[in-house]
């Protein structure tokens, strides 16, 4: 059996314009009495293959402290943000460094996605407990999809390989880093660590998901999330 273990990482330090609120998207609250950032970490936190937690929030956060998570067990470091993304979860990973070997796992989830199910998790982890480098969960793109000049359409794109990358995306702690410090040092542009894994020519394995595992990003998608955790079979 595997001795290798889980961490998580929660890159938390965005400010959510597009939301049009006053506090970052991540502290909004949801119907349940808990902010958005809560209820993704009430999820996770309670997945016993995961060991430890780093979440990565901007300087000027002041709302983390007050978390029902801030003196959780599992919470092992608070990272500063970076000015992007991966920059933030770069910083979270250095975080991690005293508690976690190279071959470990590192499954970093968008603090926006609170609809996120245990079993979409434990399905990542067992579809890449034998994986050297990693994978991502995502689901088929059903859609059709059209590429435009200026709004207007060029053609209609072939959907039959798309897929839209979600989170948790879980790689190997060492692998994981490596390629996030290199994709930055080159300045690619890394939306994901998919992005920076492909940046290293390496491969990840899609794990489909479901569409509840939604990012909120707009006014409408906090109605939405509300509507999934509040059905009975949300877990």
């Amino acid at each position: 059996m595997s001795t290798d273990h889980c961490y998580l990482v929660i890159p938390a330090s965005g400010i959510g314009t597009r939301m049009q609120a006053s506090v970052a998207k991540q502290y909004l609250q949801l119907d349940n009495g808990l902010s958005v950032l809560d209820q993704t970490l009430s999820t996770l936190l309670n997945i016993e293959k995961i060991k430890g937690c780093v979440v990565a929030i901007s300087k000027q956060d002041t709302l983390f402290k007050s978390s029902k998570f801030y003196h959780h067990p599992k919470l092992l470091a608070i990272a500063e943000g970076g000015e992007k993304r991966h920059q933030s979860v770069i910083n979270a990973l250095n975080a991690l460094k005293p508690y976690i070997k190279d071959s470990d796992w590192v499954l970093v989830h968008d603090a926006a996605r609170p609809c996120i199910e245990t079993s979409s998790v434990e399905s990542l982890i067992q579809h890449l407990e034998s994986q050297t480098t990693g994978g991502l969960l995502a689901t088929k793109v059903v859609d059709t999809i059209k590429k435009s000049n200026h709004q207007m359409v060029q053609h209609t794109v072939d959907r039959s390989n798309l897929w839209q990358a979600q989170t948790p995306q879980m790689y190997r702690f060492g692998v994981l880093l490596q390629a996030l410090n290199n994709a930055n040092h080159d300045g690619a542009d890394i939306t994901d660590e998919a992005s920076a894994i492909e940046h290293a020519g390496l491969d990840s394995l899609l794990v489909e998901s479901s569409k509840t595992n939604l990012k909120i990003t707009n006014p409408e998608d906090l109605a939405l999330a509300n509507f999934y955790l509040n059905k009975p079979s949300f877990s």
